[in-house]
């Protein structure tokens, strides 16, 4: 079993060294040691993506997410390139829970209106993240968390940064969308035809 101590390291780099220990040698067990929950849940998520299932065990203050596979999954795991896609895709990208300055209240009003607005993108928006403050508007009494369901269950894949969860310490108020990391984040800007910051 290979052992991947990532204790006291920010996210994404628990998940960079996973990822690099794969690339390395086809592992078929994995222990990472981590000390906060979001890279747990990323690290987690990353080795499912990978085709291994997880397990979490508590060591004190820390997590131990361990991964398993057979040596068949872990071949048909590897990733296999797309097909070429003429769809535009668009990832809009909200580090604010509001829009603008100058007064606080129009500026929330203006970030509700703009993403209940966003479906008038249609299928072209392909991914919305949410980083910084912008990861309050994913949680309980957010006032655009149903609309965030809906469109989350009419297919939109949503990302949530997981340090920024973290550090408003608010990651187990979320309600929608995927804890993320920064290394999806920007795998997801190469991938988008176009990136919008709010």
């Amino acid at each position: 079993m290979k052992e991947i101590d990532a204790r006291g390291l920010a996210c994404p780099l628990p998940v960079l060294q996973t990822k690099v220990a794969l690339q390395e040698e086809s592992y078929k067990t994995l222990k990472v040691i981590i000390d906060n929950a979001a890279s747990q849940q990323n690290v987690q998520r990353f080795l499912e993506s990978r085709g291994f299932q997880t397990a979490l065990e508590h060591v004190g203050s820390d997590y131990a997410v361990i991964g398993s596979c057979d040596s068949m999954t872990l071949e048909q795991s590897r990733p296999v390139p797309k097909p070429f896609s003429d769809a535009r895709k668009i990832m809009v990208m909200c580090a604010t829970d509001r829009i603008g300055f100058g007064d606080d209240v129009l500026g929330i009003k203006l970030m509700v209106n703009f993403l209940r607005t966003l479906k008038e993108m249609g299928d072209e928006l392909w991914r919305l993240v949410f980083v910084n403050n912008g990861v309050k508007l994913t949680t309980d009494g957010s006032e655009v968390l149903e609309d965030l369901k809906v469109y989350e269950s009419e297919g939109l894949k949503i990302l949530v940064c997981g340090t920024c969860l973290d550090h408003f310490n608010i990651l187990e108020k979320k309600q929608v969308g995927e804890t993320t990391n920064m290394l999806d984040i920007v795998t997801a800007m190469q991938l988008a035809d176009k990136v919008i910051n709010i």
